[in-house]
């Protein structure tokens, strides 16, 4: 039993979801780290705007209560007080919107020194992964698929909808070269703890470029409804 807890245990501090979880999985990438921050310096301005406008209402509740003003007065308009709430609110979302632009760039570009490829091919509802740098012939390439595993033959400690059959094992602290495309439907390759998420489109080769800095197990899954059976389209990743 202890053997069976320690098990559990040790592979359930995964990067997955959690019970009642309202932040993000812990980042693994540089890219989910400036995701973290821009949501946490984002959450900060919205904090003082709401105290700022909580103040404004309290304090129109306070003065302006029928017992002390029985007689409204009549403002017709208040040219300073106009121009301050028209310029003020300008401002903020431009200051608000230039870490977004910085972040989204570096998301798009594409480190040219990778140290791997891989390439994900999108189906109903499994995905095939080709290291595409150690494929000399076609006897010899390095292609497998990953299946979700039916909830029925789990192992104890393993998330439902969540595990595969193959994983894809990837080095830490590297730069990798991330090829997405699709053999049938529309899908989406995302990864949470990385910060990657990319349109899987037939016909098209979508890429990304991704550097994991910590070893771990990564889940991710199909953000595009893709059929029946778009819940069991996983990429976890090692």
């Amino acid at each position: 039993m202890i053997v069976r807890e320690w098990l559990f245990l040790t592979m359930a501090a995964c990067d997955a979801a959690e019970p009642w979880q309202l932040g993000f999985q812990d980042a693994a990438t540089p890219m989910m780290q400036g995701i973290i921050d821009l949501q946490h310096n984002i959450f900060f301005f919205l904090i003082l705007i709401l105290l700022f406008v909580l103040q404004i209402l309290v304090r129109a509740l306070w003065h302006f209560h029928y017992q002390k003003n029985p007689v409204p007065q009549r403002i017709v308009h208040g040219t300073t007080i106009e121009i301050l709430r028209t310029i003020f609110p300008s401002i903020i979302p431009m200051f608000i919107a230039i870490p977004p632009f910085a972040l989204l760039y570096s998301m798009d570009e594409v480190v040219v020194d990778q140290a791997i490829t891989i390439k994900a091919i999108g189906h109903k509802w499994y995905r095939t992964y080709e290291y595409s740098d150690y494929n000399s012939s076609d006897e010899q390439s390095l292609t497998f698929d990953s299946y979700t595993i039916p909830e029925d033959d789990l192992e104890l400690g393993q998330s439902r909808l969540l595990e595969v059959d193959n994983r894809v094992v990837v080095p830490a602290k590297t730069h990798l070269h991330i090829i997405v495309t699709s053999a049938d439907v529309l899908h989406s390759w995302v990864v949470h703890s990385s910060g990657v998420k990319c349109d899987v489109v037939p016909g098209r080769l979508n890429q990304i470029s991704i550097s994991v800095q910590r070893e771990g197990v990564y889940y991710g899954q199909c953000s595009e409804i893709c059929g029946m059976n778009h819940a069991f389209t996983r990429a976890p990743e090692t």
